[in-house]
């Protein structure tokens, strides 16, 4: 693995959703790096951990989740390191039971599929229909690292870019939360 700067300039391979992550990101002047890792998906934590180190920073964890009626619909966006507690999140958003959501909705909500979910995916959320959630700890680095769309890739980008140009881009604001891990 080896650090890039921008997109590919071969796309041969790559999947739709990833090249359409790359000429969102380019549309909007945002300047990030990429590291390719097609033998290697980001799917065990020592495969995080090598890409983290090309990187340079932390992918996030990015969660997927619903309430139990599966009517509202929430991407998590936290620190890998950090363990998750659905009821800490569930009483800061005022939602009484929160689970995963099924594959189903994470294709069609955000055109991705399982292991490669991202905030980038919002740009295929037309509707509005994910409510994006970031832990205050992410917020409060420097950079930002995630998926294109696609867990063979891994880009990283001012945390800045993220707040100002991509996210108002994708027509998504997002609710900052604490999470602490702990029970």
């Amino acid at each position: 693995m080896e650090l890039m700067h921008g997109s590919p300039t071969d796309m041969t391979g790559r999947e739709d959703r990833e090249r359409r992550a790359y000429e969102f990101l380019d549309g909007l002047g945002v300047d990030y790096y990429r590291t390719d890792h097609p033998d290697a998906p980001s799917t065990s934590m020592e495969v995080c951990a090598q890409v983290d180190a090309v990187l340079g920073v932390p992918i996030c964890k990015n969660l997927f989740l619903c309430n139990r009626q599966k009517t509202d619909f929430y991407l998590l966006v936290m620190p890998g390191d950090k363990p998750f507690r659905t009821k800490e999140l569930s009483h800061q958003l005022g939602v009484s039971r929160l689970s995963f959501a099924d594959p189903e909705h994470m294709l069609e909500f955000l055109d991705v599929t399982p292991g490669s979910v991202s905030i980038l995916g919002l740009m295929n959320d037309k509707n509005g229909r994910v409510r994006l959630v970031v832990d205050e700890d992410v917020l409060a680095q420097s950079w930002f690292a995630c998926h294109p769309c696609k867990n063979t890739s891994s880009l990283k980008f001012r945390t800045a870019e993220l707040t100002e140009k991509i996210l108002p881009a994708t027509g998504h604001t997002y609710t900052p939360v604490r999470l602490t891990g702990e029970g």
